[in-house]
């Protein structure tokens, strides 16, 4: 099995294990390549009164997307670190009808060598992703968020 489709199978079942809502949501991780991650759910689940997309579905969709990225990369490089949401911003941009499908990114491209020298330096480092869920008309909502990772 390919590198990152093993590690993609390997975050779907410890989010799965470890959180009760992302089984709820029915979260799936799809895709993975060291610089974006990619993760869906169905609309069902995650519906609101309104027949479109719950909001917290959405952020908690984007928040885990960008979280396995963070930690897909560390376990890549086998480093064992604790993962923590530092900041983050989300903006819903219109209803989203059609299952739910995330892009994480690195907001910064080549910010990774900063953050593992830093990481290796002090135990802990900052890095900025972006997430983004699309709807057949653009973005549905997107999410700017900081993670903190710190060494076991």
């Amino acid at each position: 099995m390919n590198r990152h489709l093993e590690l993609a199978a390997q975050l779907q079942d410890y989010i799965l294990e470890h959180i009760p809502l992302a089984r709820a949501m029915q979260l799936r991780v799809v895709r993975y390549d060291s610089a974006s991650l990619e993760a869906v759910a169905p609309l069902a689940p995650n519906i609101n009164d309104k027949g479109c997309a719950f909001g917290g579905s959405l952020a908690s969709l984007m928040t885990l997307t960008a979280w396995g990225l963070v930690d897909l990369n560390l376990r890549e490089r086998g480093l064992a670190c604790d993962i923590y949401v530092g900041d983050s911003s989300v903006l819903y941009l219109q209803p989203l009808l059609d299952d739910l499908h995330a892009t994480a990114r690195y907001t910064q491209r080549g910010s990774f060598p900063g953050f593992f020298e830093t990481l290796s330096r002090t135990g802990k480092a900052r890095i900025a992703v972006s997430c983004v869920v699309t709807a057949a008309s653009g973005d549905a909502a997107t999410l700017e968020a900081t993670f903190v990772a710190k060494l076991r």
